[in-house]
């Protein structure tokens, strides 16, 4: 497969969450033009079945790919806390139940760390993010990002989405939800599964071009 180093590839991202959608916009590099799930002709839905964050990557990229002409994103994410071995893990978009919002699944996360067993030190957790870049049904390119924090004791702030306002990034003293989005940005698990893939992408071009 032949890539110019001077084109510019519009890459339909998979999903119908705006605040994703919204960090990768922000997030990407000026080779890719990003597409919303909008431009798509038929209403896709395709079942997270997977036991992994790449696999439900895949299955999303692959199979919205088998109906788009070009490069399809898609990524799966979430936030896997240690006093709970891992969990919500690849289920943190329905932790509290397949149609639970995101302030439904904080609130079970919380109560499940009630437990006075659970000390400061052990709520250590991370969110995980891997993406897979698809095209005709097959895969590309596969990249992952990770950021170590912990989860604090109650809800704090109003920005981002998903388990922001409960996630306090090492080094840090506010949750992602309290941060400005441009410090965010620098650090999350988003960014660094972003430039990943950015790496690998620039690899395949330097291949494919040289």
């Amino acid at each position: 497969m032949k890539l110019s180093s001077l084109t510019k590839h519009q890459v339909l991202v998979a999903t119908r969450n705006p605040g994703k959608f919204q960090e990768m916009l922000e997030l990407m590099w000026q080779d890719f033009e990003l597409l919303s799930m909008e431009v798509m002709p038929v209403a896709l839905e395709i079942e997270e079945r997977g036991d992994t964050f790449e696999a439900n990557a895949r299955l999303k990229a692959e199979g919205v790919s088998r109906f788009f002409t070009g490069w399809v994103l898609a990524e799966d994410s979430g936030i896997e806390v240690d006093a709970l071995y891992g969990e919500p893990g690849v289920h943190s978009a329905r932790f509290a139940g397949p149609r639970a919002t995101d302030a439904q699944n904080r609130t079970l996360l919380l109560k499940r760390l009630e437990n006075p067993c659970i000390l400061e030190k052990q709520r250590t957790a991370r969110l995980r993010c891997v993406l897979v870049l698809a095209r005709s049904g097959g895969t590309f390119l596969t990249s992952s990002g990770a950021v170590e924090g912990k989860i604090a004791w109650e809800e704090r702030g109003n920005g981002g989405f998903g388990y922001d306002s409960l996630f306090l990034p090492d080094g840090f003293s506010k949750t992602f939800a309290e941060l400005p989005t441009a410090i965010k940005n620098k650090v999350s698990h988003r960014r660094n599964a972003i430039m990943e893939l950015r790496r690998l992408w620039s690899y395949y071009l330097y291949q494919n071009v040289k």
